[in-house]
């Protein structure tokens, strides 16, 4: 059996940048699919991608699909023979459609009976027979939301295309794709390199294509190509630049041949907020912009070109005659700005909705600013300052910048109010309103920003769960599974003693008789109370530890944390295991009576020496550990409640809880309560695995 490498080529118009590397991606994954399906041998799946292409290379692909047999069921002996034992219409005519008789026919037992069965050899196919029905099915798997045809053409793709090769090794592989025959012919650079040659063999791809076409069809090879040379050209300005992954991914999506360029602007746009200038570059023409050692943006950008010009200066001066005017319309904006302050926007958003049956952000801004002061007060920070800042959050929306730059929103309202005069920490919190925006993201920076930050989230859920609109499935318009994670990570990561219960109380009563879920406040602290579980998933906490937490229903995250934490620790244990079997054990015990247990154990009715020590350990851990439960020092609770393991095993071995003398057993009952209680001060224990 022989090995060859096969190529196939998709040649096209320029593919959508944002989803070239998940096409192609997708691509290899559905055909290595295929390739498994049809029990192929071969090495490794390489594809390529570039603005006009999508290609994939098999190495060591077996040049014949292997030998194999297919066993194929009849109907039920019940079914294939009447009475009589003479076949049936159904067995007859799945008998034919194998091309047998019945005589042939095989009989298997299963756990539902027994059937007719046939066991066909089948001889395996050549692979060039195989590759074309492959390599559509793969393509037709393709996440394609929006497929389009192109002139007569019934077909549909992501893009007009225009070329097909396949190749296994030096034969072409015939077959139509896309109404297009499989040939030879590759397409190189739009501008440079030989417009159209043909290709060999598949080993020859993509060296080939690089070499005539002036086209690098490795994708992750232009992307280290312009990260590096982006690099080199900001270290020749003394700066940095702005590399972020995703515009790299794009830029890198755009270009077949790419040529990294240095450009710059006029210092006096520099006096524009530099977020509006960045926004400008990187979102509209795909620009790095580049910083300084201290982060202060240059008057300098890099771009890369998709040709190499005989006067690279050319292209410079076009790309610097292109932004200039944007930049200018930034310089603008921001100008008309200043010349009104923060402030006197308030009365602008009443006409903005901030949701129909909520009103208007107008009316929002007035919640945030009695919430956001409620919460300073809580963690002991500037409550004017909290105040003051949630007064002033949405100002900046109606800015002509913010408009034009919707990105910008909390950033342009810190620099109006500091051109306004505010304070610093009023104007940090009205950028940092927003924070985190996402998982990862980092936290506002200090108390009066998370007060205002969480006013911001906490209001938005009491709305929202107040009017019934709960997230289902997929579906969250108002992000509110994101607003309770960012919540919940502040008071988490902060430290901050605020409990949810308290929060969504006061956030849902400055919505006055605007609500209509009676149930708001249960329902968000529930709902905040589950992303704990998702949210310590993802860090790595068992499933049942949390459980354990959440079974006491706590309501202050720092509290939560600590307790899920000490649990952890306590997990580590020698004695843990044997303890959580005794608390289920007591558990059970407890969950089986229906006597009133007191609250009380009466030392003069402990007649067993096993259950006078347990008494008399769980007394000494009550008094000892009730500063520790106090400050929420849960981890050494625990570590101390890990010696009672010896008293606890020796009161199971040697102490019969439910005796006929209803006073010791209701005085037993009590210790075991007592003994619980303790545990239930970190968490039910019992629910550990």
């Amino acid at each position: 059996m022989m090995q060859k490498t096969f190529l196939v080529e998709i040649g096209t118009e320029e593919l959508p940048p944002k989803s070239l590397r998940t096409l192609a991606e997708s691509f290899a994954a559905n055909f290595i699919e295929q390739l498994d399906n049809a029990k192929l041998e071969h090495g490794e799946v390489l594809w390529y991608a570039s603005p006009r292409r999508l290609a994939l290379k098999v190495l060591n692909l077996n040049d014949t699909q292997p030998d194999s047999q297919i066993v194929k069921r009849g109907p039920a002996l019940s079914a294939a023979f009447d009475a009589n034992g003479n076949p049936t219409k159904a067995a007859e005519g799945w008998a034919r459609g194998c091309g047998i008789s019945i005589d042939q026919a095989q009989r298997i037992q299963t756990d539902k009976g027994e059937w007719l069965s046939y066991t066909q050899n089948q001889k395996g196919q050549p692979v060039v027979n195989l590759l074309c029905d492959m390599v559509k099915n793969a393509l037709s798997k393709l996440p394609i939301p929006k497929p389009m045809r192109w002139a007569a053409r019934q077909v549909e793709f992501i893009r007009p295309s225009h070329t097909v090769t396949m190749l296994y090794g030096e034969d072409l592989v015939p077959g139509t794709i896309l109404d297009i025959e499989s040939n030879r012919v590759i397409r190189g650079h739009r501008f440079m390199g030989e417009q159209e040659f043909t290709i060999d063999n598949a080993d020859q791809y993509p060296d080939i294509l690089e070499q005539r076409g002036k086209v690098i069809a490795d994708y992750d090879k232009r992307k280290a190509i312009i990260k590096q040379q982006a690099q080199d050209a900001a270290n020749k300005l003394n700066g940095k630049a702005d590399l972020t992954d995703s515009l790299l991914e794009e830029v890198s999506s755009l270009v077949e041949w790419p040529v990294v360029l240095t450009a710059k602007f006029e210092e006096r746009f520099l006096a524009v907020p530099a977020e509006s200038l960045v926004y400008t570059m990187k979102g509209d023409q795909k620009y790095f912009p580049v910083y300084d050692k201290q982060g202060k943006l240059l008057p300098n950008f890099i771009f890369v070109a998709n040709i190499e010009s005989k006067d690279p200066q050319v292209v410079i001066s076009g790309n610097e005659k292109v932004v200039r005017p944007r930049l200018a319309d930034a310089e603008f904006f921001y100008q008309t700005d200043l010349k009104q302050r923060l402030e006197e926007r308030l009365p602008r958003l009443e006409t903005v909705l901030f949701q129909q049956q909520l009103g208007t952000v107008k009316d929002k801004v007035l919640r945030l600013e009695a919430l956001s002061g409620f919460i300073a007060d809580k963690i002991g920070t500037n409550v004017e300052q909290a105040k003051r800042a949630g007064k002033l959050t949405k100002c900046d929306l109606v800015t002509n910048t913010v408009f034009e730059f919707p990105e910008t929103q909390g950033i342009m309202g810190r620099y109006l109010a500091l051109k306004d005069g505010e304070s610093v920490e009023v104007a940090t919190a009205i950028e940092e309103q927003y924070k985190p925006r996402f998982a990862g993201d980092e936290l506002p920076s200090t108390y009066v920003s998370c007060a205002v930050s969480i006013a911001e989230k906490m209001d938005t859920l009491a709305g929202i769960f107040g009017i019934g609109q709960h997230p289902k499935g997929d579906k969250d318009p108002f992000a509110l599974r994101r607003a309770a994670i960012g919540v919940l990570r502040i008071i988490v990561e902060k430290a901050l003693p605020l409990d949810l219960a308290d929060l969504s109380t006061y956030a849902v009563s400055l919505y006055g008789d605007k609500l209509t879920n009676k149930n708001v406040i249960e329902d968000i602290v529930s709902f905040m109370q589950g992303r704990f579980r998702a949210w310590y998933q993802e860090q790595g906490f068992t499933i049942d530890t949390i459980q354990a937490v959440l079974a006491l229903n706590p309501t202050k995250p720092a509290d939560f944390d600590a307790r899920v934490k000490a649990v952890t620790h306590f997990r580590t244990l020698s004695e843990a295991s044997s303890l959580a079997e005794a608390n289920k054990r007591v558990s059970n015990i407890l969950s089986k009576t229906d006597s009133v247990i007191s609250e009380h154990v009466n030392a003069a009715l402990l007649v067993d020496g096993a259950e006078g020590e347990l008494a008399k350990q769980v007394l000494i851990l009550t008094d000892k550990l009730a500063p520790y439960f106090n400050d929420g020092r849960y981890q050494e609770a625990l570590v101390e409640l890990a010696a009672l393991k010896t008293p606890i095993d020796a009161f199971f071995e040697n102490v019969m809880v439910m005796v006929d003398d209803e006073q010791i057993k209701l005085n037993r009952l009590a210790l075991l309560k007592k003994l619980q209680n303790l545990f239930l001060k970190v968490a039910d224990i019992s629910l550990l695995q």
